[in-house]
């Protein structure tokens, strides 16, 4: 159960950056926003730990901010991925990757806040 709330959360997050991100578009229904959710998982998990393991030196050089780099480069990934797949997602430039995964990792936080707490009572 769980692993679904998250997955929605994710989904919405996905949802609320292609409506505040230019260069960043979404053109499908919410099962297929699910599957996008699911895909950025999966390269986040694969992907992503082989990335943030390998930029680690420069993580601590930038105090962080790399990261940010990190997760752009993740959501453009997910972003071809989901275009060869058929799955409706654009991802238009490094740019709105950048500013994208930055929503998204707010959004995530902030629905993420609110699933866990609810978790916990």
């Amino acid at each position: 159960m769980r692993f679904l709330l998250h997955l929605l959360v994710t989904a919405v997050a996905f949802w609320v950056a292609t409506r505040l991100v230019s260069g960043l578009s979404y053109a499908g229904t919410w099962p297929g926003l699910l599957g996008i959710a699911l895909l950025f998982g999966v390269v986040n998990a694969v992907l992503g730990t082989v990335l943030r393991v390998l930029a680690l030196p420069v993580t601590f050089l930038t105090l962080g901010l790399f990261a940010l780099v990190i997760n752009a480069i993740l959501l453009w990934v997910t972003g071809a991925a989901a275009r060869s797949l058929g799955l409706g997602l654009e991802v238009r430039g490094f740019v709105p990757a950048f500013l994208g995964a930055l929503v998204i990792s707010v959004t995530r936080a902030l629905l993420n806040a609110v699933v866990d707490r609810r978790d916990r009572r």
